[in-house]
C-alpha cells in the first residue's frame, strides 16, 4: 500500500503510537492520533510528534465523519482487538495493522524475530550483539524498548533487524515474515487480554504464519506445546533443549552447548565461560546461537559474542551489596513463570518483594518454587492480598508482610535482612498501577537500595 496522502488512524498515544505516527508522517500519510481515554492531554501528545502541524488528535470518542474518512488503522500493542471500536473498524472493512506490520511493510532487509512468554529480552539483546558484531547494518527493535517503526526507514537491503515481538504485536500481523523466528516457551500470561490459554498459544504461533520452507523456526523441545507445533510448520524446525541430547538441534551436554546438524556436531561454549547465570539463560543462549547460525554467522564470531555478553538490566540484575546483603533487581519478572527463574537463581536465604498489577494469573507454581529459600515474602500492589492468601494456604513462607509501596518494602527488607541474605525484587506481576512500566519499577528499586 502506498501511504502517500492516505488518512491513517493511529490508535494509542504511547511510545509505539508516536513511533508509528512519525513513520507515517515521513511516508506522506495524513495522521490522526486517537486515545480511548477522554482525559488524554492532546497538546502533550502533539508535542511528541515530529510533524505535529500535520497531525490531529482525538480522545475518548472518535467523530463519525473522521471514522468514515479513514483508509487504514494502526493499533498500538496495548489496544485489545476485541473492543467495540476495533470490531467496528473490521466491520467497515478497514485494514487494521499493528505497529510491527506497519514497520515491516515500510522497511528493507531481513528480520530475525523472537517471541515467547519469558526470556525474549535477553535472547533479543544477545542475538542483537551477535549480529552487530558480525554485520554492518543491524537494528535491535520491538518490545525491547526501541519501537520498530522508529527505525524502519533507516533500514537498507543489507540490513538485519532483530525484533522482540510480543503476543499483543502478533495479533495484528498480515505479511510480517521473519527469515528466522523463535518461540522460546509458552506459559500462562496475559489471560486478561487473550482470555484463554488456547488463544494465547494461537497468537504466539502466528510468528510462523508467513514463513517459507527455506526459513527456520527455533523452538523449545521441552515445551510440549512447542514440540508438537514444530512437527506441523512450513519453515524448518530447529529445537533446543537444556535437559537432553537431541538427534538434531542445539542442546546442553553436561556444561557444553552443542549444535548438531545433519552434517556436523559443533561444540560452542562451556556454560562456565558465559557471563549469564541459570539454566533459563543457557536456553536463551542456545536459541540465540541457533538463530545466528542459521542466519549465516560464523561459529567463531558467535562464540566470541556470547562469551562477551552481560546480563540485561532488570533481569536478575545484581545491584549492590550492603552490610553483607546482596540486592537483585528482577523487575522484568512480570509473571509467575518469569519470577520462578528469579528465585531459582538465588543461592542464599532471600527476602522477596512481590506483587503488582493483576493480570489474572495463578501464583501457586511460583510460590511452590520458593523451596525453603524465602525468609520473608514482602507484598505490594493490587495482588498483595491474593498472593498472601495463596502463600498462607500453601505454607511456603514463615513471614508474609504487606507494604504500601516499593520504598516501604525495600526499607523493611533492609531492616530484617542479615549478612549472607539476598533481597530480591521479582514481582511475578506487571508494574501498571504503581509504575509506568517494569523499567521504572526496577530503576526505583535501585534508587531506594542505593539510598539505604
Amino acid at each position: 500500500m502506498n501511504l502517500q496522502g492516505k488518512r491513517v488512524l493511529v490508535f494509542g498515544t504511547g511510545k509505539s503510537g508516536i513511533g508509528a505516527a512519525d513513520l507515517l508522517e515521513e511516508t506522506g500519510a495524513h495522521v490522526i492520533l486517537f486515545d480511548g481515554n477522554e482525559k488524554t492531554d492532546k497538546d502533550a501528545v502533539l508535542a511528541k510528534v515530529s510533524h505535529a502541524e500535520d497531525a490531529s488528535v482525538y480522545a475518548g470518542e472518535l467523530p463519525k465523519e473522521v471514522l468514515e474518512s479513514l483508509d487504514l488503522v494502526i493499533l498500538s500493542p496495548g489496544v485489545p482487538t476485541d473492543i467495540p471500536i476495533v470490531k467496528k473498524f473490521y466491520e467497515m472493512g478497514l485494514p487494521v495493522w499493528g505497529e510491527v506490520e506497519l514497520a515491516y511493510r515500510t522497511s528493507k532487509g531481513r528480520v530475525l524475530a523472537i517471541t515467547g512468554t519469558n526470556g525474549k529480552t535477553t535472547t533479543t539483546a544477545l542475538l542483537g550483539k551477535i549480529m552487530s558484531d558480525a554485520e554492518d547494518s543491524v537494528f535491535v527493535v520491538g518490545n525491547i524498548g526501541t519501537p520498530y517503526t522508529s527505525k524502519a526507514l533507516e533500514m537498507k537491503e543489507n540490513s538485519t533487524t532483530v525484533a522482540e515481538i510480543s503476543s499483543f504485536q502478533l495479533e495484528t500481523i498480515e505479511e510480517f515474515a521473519p527469515q528466522v523466528s523463535a518461540i522460546l516457551n509458552i506459559t500462562e500470561d496475559h489471560l486478561n487480554r487473550h482470555h484463554t490459554m488456547e488463544e494465547y498459544i494461537r497468537v504466539k504461533e502466528l510468528i510462523v504464519k508467513n514463513q517459507k520452507p527455506e526459513n527456520y523456526c527455533v523452538l523449545n523441545y521441552e515445551d510440549p506445546v512447542l514440540r508438537e507445533f514444530g512437527q506441523h510448520i512450513v519453515p524448518k524446525t530447529v529445537y533446543f533443549s537444556s535437559v537432553r541430547k537431541l538427534d538434531e538441534g542445539i542442546y546442553l551436554d553436561g556444561d557444553l552447548i552443542v549444535l548438531k546438524t545433519a552434517e556436523a556436531e559443533i561444540p560452542f561454549v562451556h556454560t562456565g565461560e558465559l557471563k549469564l547465570l541459570g539454566q533459563h539463560n543457557f536456553e536463551n543462549v542456545m536459541a540465540a546461537v541457533a538463530m545466528a547460525y542459521y542466519a549465516g554467522v560464523s561459529v567463531e564470531s558467535i562464540r566470541k559474542s556470547i562469551c562477551e555478553f552481560t546480563a540485561v538490566e532488570h533481569r536478575i540484575e545484581y545491584v549492590t551489596e550492603k552490610n553483607g546483603v546482596a540486592y537483585y533487581n528482577d523487575s522484568k519478572g512480570t509473571n509467575p513463570d518469569a519470577a520462578i527463574k528469579g528465585i531459582q537463581a538465588m543461592n542464599r536465604p532471600t527476602l522477596l518483594i512481590g506483587g503488582g498489577y493483576d493480570k489474572g494469573s495463578s501464583y501457586d507454581e511460583w510460590l511452590n518454587a520458593f523451596d525453603g529459600k524465602v525468609r520473608y515474602l514482602v507484598l505490594i500492589g493490587q495482588t498483595r492480598e491474593k498472593i498472601k492468601e495463596a502463600a498462607e494456604r500453601l505454607g511456603v513462607c514463615p513471614n508474609i508482610v504487606l507494604c504500601e509501596d516499593l520504598k516501604e518494602a525495600v526499607e523493611f527488607c533492609a531492616q530484617k535482612a542479615e549478612a549472607g541474605d539476598a533481597v530480591l525484587l521479582s514481582p511475578a506481576c506487571a508494574s501498571w498501577g504503581q509504575f509506568d512500566n517494569y523499567e521504572q519499577r526496577g530503576d526505583m528499586f535501585k534508587e531506594y537500595v542505593k539510598a539505604l
